[in-house]
């Protein structure tokens, strides 16, 4: 069972971001982060003076120097975390309970996704993306039975995109690009490596993890 040997992926650092970024941070529109911003190497930032940080903007300092280099390392360890269960394209309309799912070209997901914590708050799930991921308007992700947004990661080969008005759950770990379109709740990260994150109105809510389940 993958289930026996997924681990926390080790953000280290980059844990502090809700927003990270490899080529830049582009905003359009009123968006809310609950915890820091930043972009190495390529600093440049448009429309932050739009988003409301209830973190802190790095911009491109030490801290998210440190930052790029641990979410390497975090990465990787998503990449190389197994045995994986496969999956299709679609995730609609599953309920998924912990452990490492792996797609080796893309995934979507065009509904509602359900994890099922199986009453352990320290239950992971890690999702592996041979390329890219793709979310729909509208579409969302549950947690059940104790899952935690901040035990949910998304490593993604290439490029991430989350539909409007989407509700999406976990850290996304992507080697290109990340873009959020206009009005997505997302309860975790979006952390970059090589590529720029896009924001366009969202909400992005930072959690770290309760030792319990409830609460």
């Amino acid at each position: 069972d993958a289930g026996a040997t997924a681990s926390a992926v080790p953000l280290q650092t980059s844990s502090s971001f809700s927003v990270l970024a490899g080529s830049g941070v582009t905003n359009t529109g009123p968006t809310t982060i609950s915890a820091d911003l930043g972009t190495y190497p390529t600093t440049s930032e448009t429309g932050t003076n739009s988003i409301t940080i209830q973190g802190t903007n790095h911009a491109s300092d030490a801290v998210t120097q440190l930052a790029k280099r641990d979410l390497v390392t975090a990465y990787d360890n998503a990449a190389g975390q197994g045995p994986t269960s496969p999956i299709s394209a679609d995730l609609a309309g599953r309920t998924l309970t912990p452990g490492v799912y792996n797609s080796a070209s893309s995934i979507g997901l065009t509904g509602t996704l359900t994890l099922n914590g199986q009453g352990d708050p320290s239950a992971v799930f890690i999702f592996q993306a041979g390329s890219t991921l793709t979310t729909a308007s509208s579409s969302q992700i549950v947690l059940i039975n104790g899952a935690q947004s901040c035990n949910v990661f998304w490593q993604i080969g290439s490029s991430a995109t989350l539909g409007t008005n989407s509700s999406f759950v976990g850290s996304v770990l992507a080697l290109q690009s990340i873009t959020v379109t206009t009005g997505v709740t997302i309860h975790g990260r979006v952390l970059a490596r090589d590529g720029a994150v896009t924001l366009d109105s969202d909400a992005i809510t930072t959690q770290a993890c309760a030792t319990t389940a409830g609460g």
